[in-house]
């Protein structure tokens, strides 16, 4: 699962949650930039709760979180740093799950993804990581 869509490969991710590590690097975008803390703190992988859940009801959660602090989404964008799978193809549909759990138009959500070449975890295929940014705007601005 990888900005809420699943993708069909050999080798999933590991995690408490479904791992959608780059689901996972939005929210913590969102939260920081919010000052509302990080994912750990808020679904914490001790609490049986968060067992499997959908990263994407989580981001549904922490947006209306920040909309509650005085913030809305502007926009949102994502790396994602994987040898495999290949991710071209499912960008679109990637950025179109996000702008729904965000409420944003999908042109306010960039995908994107690249590889390390071969060199560190991802290049051996043992991981996939993510890193994120957005920008809030004040509500009522």
């Amino acid at each position: 699962m990888l900005c809420g869509v699943r993708l069909e490969h050999h080798q999933g991710l590991s995690g408490h949650s479904d791992a959608d590590v780059a689901t996972h690097a939005v929210i913590d975008a969102l939260l920081g930039a919010a000052g509302l803390g990080d994912i750990g703190a808020l679904f914490p992988d001790t609490d049986p709760a968060y067992e499997g859940v959908s990263s994407v009801a989580l981001l549904r959660e922490v947006v209306a979180r920040v909309h509650d602090a005085g913030w809305r989404v502007g926009n949102v964008d994502v790396v994602i740093v994987a040898e495999r799978p290949k991710l071209g193809g499912h960008r679109v549909a990637m950025a179109a799950q996000l702008a729904d759990a965000l409420g944003v138009p999908p042109s306010a959500v960039g995908v994107k993804a690249t590889t390390t070449e071969g060199m560190g975890f991802e290049g051996r295929g043992e991981g996939i990581s993510a890193t994120a940014v957005c920008l809030l705007e004040a509500v009522g601005a």
